[in-house]
């Protein structure tokens, strides 16, 4: 259920920032298909919705323990790549690192929610729209151009901060370039923890709730629930 009712609560924001992977880009949409695929030409058993769960669980774990270790900000993609390791191995599927590879290629391939551009194209002319997100700058160049086709204002990427999301310097250092306060930035996001990371820097939250998912039982409580950015740009506009 949107909580869009809330949003004359939110005067004072001149930003949002979006969080890509999961919240612009599609990712279970993009990569199950070739993850399906792999695993029939592997013979493997494993659902690859399962597959795909397990992967998108332990790149989470793969950055959280990088910045927990202080490890700096190692590359989205090879979270990904270590996270895909470990998954096959967890199933019993033997993998080649060319084989990996080969896998690995679908990110660069990621597509948008069909709702994303018509819901920027709203909100444009009211907003900043800013990417914030844990892709390292090249890969994130990419995808914006050539993936996403939208003209962001910015897009900041954590590489220079040196950890993952949701580490508080990346939130604070966004808004710094921006010029402005914390409060003036919206994070808009479909995994909560981004948006758990962001209200407790200052920021506002956004949850966009793509997959159903309850949220954090945390006092950092998301100022908008929407489903998709056509709720977004109705809650804002």
């Amino acid at each position: 259920m949107s909580s869009a009712r809330r949003a004359p609560h939110l005067p004072q924001v001149r930003a949002l920032t979006f969080d890509v992977f999961g919240t612009v880009l599609d990712l279970d949409g993009s990569l199950t298909p070739p993850l399906r695929r792999f695993l029939a030409d592997k013979g493997a058993t494993a659902p690859a919705d399962r597959v795909w769960e397990q992967w998108r669980a332990r790149q989470r774990l793969e950055q959280f323990q990088d910045t927990l270790m202080m490890l700096g900000h190692s590359g989205y993609l090879e979270t990904a790549r270590r996270a895909l390791v470990y998954v096959l191995r967890q199933n019993g599927i033997d993998a080649s690192p060319q084989e990996v590879a080969r896998v690995m290629a679908a990110w660069r391939g990621l597509e948008p929610f069909p709702d994303v551009r018509p819901g920027l194209e709203r909100l444009r002319d009211r907003y900043r729209l800013v990417v914030l997100s844990n892709g390292e700058s090249e890969f994130l160049d990419h995808l914006v151009a050539h993936q996403v086709r939208w003209a962001f204002d910015a897009v900041f990427s954590v590489s220079s901060v040196g950890v993952f999301k949701p580490h508080p310097a990346v939130y604070r250092r966004a808004a710094r370039e921006l010029g402005l306060e914390t409060h003036e930035c919206l994070m808009v996001s479909a995994n909560s923890f981004d948006v758990v990371g962001a209200r407790a820097c200052g920021m506002r939250g956004a949850y966009v709730n793509r997959y159903g998912l309850p949220y954090e039982d945390t006092p950092y409580q998301p100022d908008l629930v929407v489903r998709d950015f056509i709720e977004l740009a109705d809650a804002l506009t």
